[in-house]
């Protein structure tokens, strides 16, 4: 659905994006997380036909980008929700997205139909004709996402859709970016929010100019190593080490009825650790896993370009 390759952006001798190269499959929720300046709304910006290219190539659902007739043809197939949601201050809810869907030459019936929907489904219904110039922050950047699926794009770039918001508003948003995921589209999102990411997000590139990694938050998770698992039990005997043993385990270490042992993927492994123990006659007080989390790998990686 959106292919990149040795993608490249540069303002005179600044290089904003270098080498970016990504898939993203259709239905798939992609997050791009990176610091200020790393590249993530100059990414979107080029994938949406805003900016040029300096270099590299880049489709979305076989379009190119950088090629005149198939820009206006990407246009029609996204929506985009910017950093600056841009809304026109003096119209209602209603009428900001009417007047977007007439640019898309969206039917009365379709513009209809779809401005109750996101409207009902974000919550600001009952706001309809109401000025956006009086919204909150939050209900802003709820109408934005309202106005950037209002003509059914296939695939939808968000670009940092939950900062500034409160937690109510962000869980919203949230929970609404997961039920578009229902109905198939394929969502782009650009985040500080390593939470955010984490709960949402299938796949995850962290972004630093350069793309440092790339993969689901586990795969993520466990890219610096250093996973275990904690059981504790009331008693550790030989019948549950030899037990143990016989599952090809990493380093397996006991201590005072605890045991620590190493693991590349603990919610895999798990279940035949516990089986293991609990055929050995063991009995289980506690299963803690250990270990870097996606925060650990964010910062690793981030701090390895500067």
């Amino acid at each position: 659905m959106i292919d990149a390759e040795n993608l490249t952006k540069k303002f005179g001798n600044l290089t904003a994006v270098e080498d970016l190269t990504f898939h993203v499959d259709e239905g798939e929720i992609f997050g791009f997380l990176g610091p200020n300046g790393a590249g993530k709304t100059t990414t979107v910006r080029m994938l949406c036909c805003l900016i040029s290219k300096t270099s590299g190539t880049a489709k979305i659902a076989d379009y190119e980008i950088g090629n005149d007739a198939d820009s206006m043809k990407i246009r029609k197939i996204i929506g985009l929700v910017p950093d600056n949601v841009g809304l026109y201050d003096g119209l209602s809810a209603y009428d900001n997205l009417d007047f977007y869907g007439k640019l898309y030459d969206c039917t009365e019936t379709q513009r209809k139909e779809n401005i109750e929907k996101f409207l009902k489904m974000l919550g600001l219904w009952d706001k309809r004709d109401v000025s956006a110039g009086t919204f909150s922050k939050g209900m802003k950047q709820k109408l934005a996402i309202a106005r950037a699926l209002i003509h059914e794009p296939e695939i939808l770039f968000l670009d940092e859709p939950t900062v500034n918001l409160d937690p109510e508003s962000a869980k919203t948003v949230r929970d609404f970016i997961l039920e578009l995921k229902k109905e198939k589209k394929t969502i782009f999102l650009n985040t500080h929010n390593l939470d955010e990411a984490q709960r949402i997000c299938d796949k995850i590139g962290i972004l630093n100019t350069k793309l440092m990694a790339i993969g689901t938050p586990k795969e993520l998770e466990g890219s610096i190593g250093g996973r275990k698992t904690v059981i504790q039990l009331d008693q550790v005997n030989d019948t549950i080490l030899n037990a143990l043993k016989k599952l090809s385990l990493g380093n397996i270490t006991s201590d005072n009825n605890k045991l620590t042992i190493d693991l590349e993927n603990p919610e895999k492994e798990n279940w035949a650790i516990v089986n293991a123990i609990v055929g050995a006659g063991g009995h289980i007080q506690t299963v803690t896993v250990l270990g870097s989390t996606l925060e650990d790998a964010y910062l690793k990686l981030v701090r390895e370009t500067k």
